[in-house]
């Protein structure tokens, strides 16, 4: 019978695409088969399917027993849930969101109808093509529901209803809702929420960006803490959730900087989540002193001392440090070890080669070895 998470040792999701693939999805906006650029076409789909199995495999051979589909079939790591659920629609502009010396592509969100999940949703069947080629637990990783509002500016919310920010909490609370029982429905028993607006409210500069906006970013940090919390409150109790949060993964670039201090009592608190996959590569994250708030039972912290944006391999001797120093705030048993994002947050990726994931991978589980003796212990 297949073990079930958490685990000691797990990734957040993300893994870079193979050139095959690269090379199809080019084809296939070259070819505008859709007009929205992101559902899969029947050829793509087949170069997609087969190098999923060879990543899983990948993923098993080195002794992951969570493993996910690598988000080979999205072009983002976010938009591309996003723009299949009803209400919300994909467009593309002049000028991307800025990160650190460079700039996403110009695809937004716009609101433009009452938001639902609907019950043919592309991911439900990512899901399912997933858990049949895994041989341990299968892992599907979605966008958060903050990543709906966040990353959609008010102007392109043109709901009547959604003048009211709360009636829109309330859509997004119901929207996730039908999600979370779709996907267990699906059959799957390990969702991961990437919630990542939670740690650019800790950021100064985003947290003014929100005030321009007429929004307290503190406020803001409760309202999507309480749209998690009741969107995953009904879960049947074989479900787990997880959390990822970190500052932005793109071309190994970021968007955000600043300590979880801000958000820490609600997203440990008040979001009701199992497991956290938190940012901890950089300086940028601030320090262990957040995790003191974690409460003292089942829920676990995975940080992410190994980092994805760069080749370089940490130690396994640093990396017991820096669990040393972790452990004078949260128990030891309540840690495991994760990369600090995906490798290819969108397809672009970031600037390491395949190699340098295997390694930063195969690194994850032989620190949860040396640490806790194991990856299901």
């Amino acid at each position: 019978m297949t073990r079930t998470a958490p685990f000691r040792a797990d990734h957040v999701g993300s893994l870079l695409r193979p050139a095959a693939v690269q090379a199809a999805r080019e084809r296939y906006h070259a070819d505008a088969l859709g007009p929205d650029g992101f559902h899969t076409s029947a050829e793509l789909q087949v170069i997609e399917d087969e190098a999923i199995k060879d990543v899983v495999a990948m993923q098993e051979s080195i002794g992951l027993m969570a493993v996910t589909d690598g988000e080979y079939r999205r072009s983002f790591w976010h938009y591309d849930f996003m723009g299949a659920l009803t209400g919300l629609e994909l467009v593309e502009r002049d000028e991307g969101v800025q990160f650190s010396g460079v700039k996403l592509r110009p695809v937004y969100p716009t609101i433009n109808a009452r938001l639902d999940f609907p019950d043919d949703h592309p991911m439900l069947d990512h899901f399912r093509y997933l858990a049949s080629i895994s041989k341990v637990q299968a892992k599907m990783s979605i966008p958060g529901p903050s990543a709906c509002h966040f990353r959609t500016l008010p102007e392109d919310i043109t709901p009547p209803e959604y003048a009211d920010v709360e009636v829109l909490f309330s859509d997004l609370t119901k929207t996730y809702r039908k999600a979370v029982q779709a996907f267990y429905d699906a059959g799957c028993r390990y969702l991961q929420m990437d919630d990542i607006f939670f740690a650019y409210l800790c950021d100064p500069t985003h947290r003014e960006m929100k005030k321009a906006e007429g929004l307290d970013p503190d406020w803001l940090i409760t309202q999507y803490a309480k749209v998690m919390h009741d969107a995953i409150a009904d879960r049947p109790d074989d479900m787990l959730i997880a959390m990822h949060l970190c500052r932005g993964n793109f071309r190994s670039r970021w968007a955000a900087d600043g300590s979880y201090d801000p958000a820490a009592d609600a997203v440990f608190n008040q979001t009701g989540i199992d497991v956290y996959f938190m940012e901890y590569d950089s300086e940028r994250a601030g320090g262990l002193e957040p995790l003191r708030l974690l409460p003292k039972g089942k829920q676990r912290v995975m940080p992410g001392f190994i980092t994805t944006k760069t080749g370089e391999l940490e130690s396994i001797d640093e990396l017991k440090r820096k669990f040393d120093e972790a452990s004078k705030f949260a128990d030891i048993d309540q840690l495991g070890i994760a990369p600090q994002c995906g490798f290819a947050s969108t397809e672009e990726g970031n600037e390491v080669t395949a190699d340098d994931q295997k390694r930063k991978l195969q690194l994850v589980v032989n620190t949860a070895e040396a640490i806790w003796g194991g990856v299901d212990k």
